[in-house]
């Protein structure tokens, strides 16, 4: 994105000085690699990877951006009344690029929460050493991950980026992966 403004921005005639301020004054897209500011040394990442494609790119960047020494691990689940094809290949790319994964629910609409988590489960080898696990309450596993990042990892919460809620068969909720996250840090339940 900061190299196809800069680009823009020479075609126009702009300052250089004017660009350079207007790259970092750059907030970024809220829910696109959107970093949840702390002082733990863990680094906490929300983005709206809903598909194959894109779980699979938010991982490679992770996978290039973690230090030595961190894991990623990440939580996502998958929406219902959508493409029940494209389930088996995210819980396959999360296991293959994350160190450990919890499968959650993201927006279930009519289906059923666990029903979808299984599905993801099938993308998963059977012997993958316990590298992931269920919990169908989106809240729960989000500080399930929290209480488990230690410095260095990345926490990486892909599915619902800049969406405030939870989409259930007749009803929505308010939920904000980034609130969550941020009340973890607030409620003090992360480790010094």
């Amino acid at each position: 994105f900061k190299l196809t403004f800069t680009v823009g921005a020479i075609k126009l005639d702009i300052k250089f000085n004017t660009i350079k301020k207007g790259i970092e004054d750059m907030k970024g897209i809220p829910g696109r690699f959107e970093k949840i500011a702390n002082s733990t040394g863990i680094n906490v990442i929300v983005d709206y990877a809903h598909t194959p494609d894109g779980l699979l790119n938010v991982l490679k960047t992770s996978k290039e951006l973690v230090k030595e020494g961190g894991r990623i691990i990440t939580v996502f689940g998958c929406g219902g009344d959508r493409d029940k094809e494209k389930r088996k290949m995210m819980g396959s790319i999360s296991e293959r690029f994350s160190d450990y994964t919890i499968i959650t629910s993201d927006n279930p609409r009519s289906e059923k929460p666990d029903s979808i988590i299984e599905m993801i489960e099938n993308g998963f080898r059977k012997n993958n050493d316990g590298r992931y696990r269920k919990i169908t309450n989106r809240k729960d596993a989000i500080f399930k991950a929290m209480e488990m990042a230690r410095k260095k990892d990345i926490v990486l919460i892909a599915g619902k980026g800049h969406e405030d809620y939870q989409e259930f068969r007749n009803y929505r909720i308010h939920f904000s992966d980034q609130e969550t996250v941020r009340e973890w840090f607030k409620d003090g339940k992360n480790r010094d």
